[in-house]
């Protein structure tokens, strides 16, 4: 089979297709044949051992793949061969998605619904939980919010998902013409570039001059720090970003100086076995219905995970980025 190994870290050009075996299931495990997996951008800060946690090489990426399953270990059930089904490897402890077939624990698959995609059901796993989590612990009802990053995989299903639980409004930001449409067709009220000097005086402006009752950050670093200005007195803060934090003590003491709050965010502490195909299930019950978008904005061959990571490393994608068969 196909697969991408991480040999070294490095440029996007190390991840390069080599020949390997079909892993066969053991007990308790199913054997998928891929048909979509999600590129995401920790995985890029993976590649440049920039992440975290630097991983014990070679190994393969992917942490989120649909496809069929193909054959069961000794003594497992089902899902029967041939079935439709999501592999969210992040919450068994696993990788390997970037590959031609991979191997799952068998309770953990979640159905994929016949109405929705392979590469849709795979851009709702860790960018749609993540936004389906941020959203709980921080409910949007009645609230104005900005959300950074907006047109990504997190942000773009965050603004929808913050639409439908009753926000009263939603800022986009984003880096583009073009992004900024795109989160205006998904439901945001204004959307502005931060790229410009002047976007959290934008913000201010959207707000009656009043800021947003919550930020959520998905890009970290500076941009988390500019976000102050645009957040509105006991208004919150929602680190959810992989950027280095920058917040200085100066930050800190302005935060509580106007009774404003700071909160982390990381998604896998939050899942658990019993909510997790349930939440799955209804984010793909959304999707296939239509009331979410799923936008794919890159679908490359599995030889072609470079070109995928480029994509999503100079930010010119929008949505979600899959690598396919």
């Amino acid at each position: 089979m196909h697969a991408i190994p991480l040999n070294r870290f490095g440029a996007p050009d190390v991840l390069q297709p080599v020949e390997l075996p079909i892993p066969v299931p053991g007990a308790a495990e199913a054997l998928i044949r891929m048909q979509a997996a999600g590129v995401n951008y920790f995985e890029v800060l993976m590649r440049q051992d920039r992440y975290a946690v630097t991983p014990d090489l070679p190994m393969v990426m992917g942490v989120e793949v649909t496809g069929i399953v193909e054959a069961l270990g000794p003594g497992v059930a089902g899902p029967a061969p041939g079935t439709r089904v999501a592999a969210p490897l992040f919450a068994m402890g696993r990788a390997g998605g970037y590959a031609g077939y991979v191997i799952a624990e068998a309770a953990a698959l979640v159905p994929l619904p016949d109405g929705l995609s392979f590469e849709a059901g795979a851009a709702l796993m860790v960018q749609g939980l993540t936004a389906l989590h941020l959203l709980r612990r921080n409910p949007p009802a009645g609230k104005s919010l900005l959300v950074n990053a907006a047109a990504g995989g997190v942000g773009s299903l965050l603004v929808q998902l913050a639409r439908n639980a009753g926000v009263r409004q939603v800022i986009a930001a984003a880096g583009s013409p073009e992004k900024l449409d795109f989160t205006r067709s998904l439901g945001a009220d204004a959307a502005v570039d931060y790229r410009g000097a002047d976007w959290v005086d934008q913000v201010l402006a959207a707000t009656a001059g009043k800021g947003v009752d919550i930020v959520y950050d998905l890009v970290g670093g500076p941009q988390a720090t500019a976000c102050l200005g645009a957040l509105a007195p006991a208004g919150e803060l929602v680190c959810a970003a992989m950027g280095r934090f920058e917040l200085g003590k100066p930050e800190v003491e302005g935060l509580l100086g106007r009774n404003q709050s700071l909160k982390g965010f990381a998604l896998l502490p939050l899942l658990a076995p019993d909510t997790l195909r349930a939440d799955l299930g209804d984010l793909f019950a959304q999707a296939a219905t239509g009331s979410l978008k799923v936008v794919i904005g890159g679908r490359f061959p599995l030889a072609r995970a470079a070109e995928a990571h480029e994509s999503l490393q100079s930010r010119r994608s929008m949505g979600k980025v899959v690598l396919v068969p």
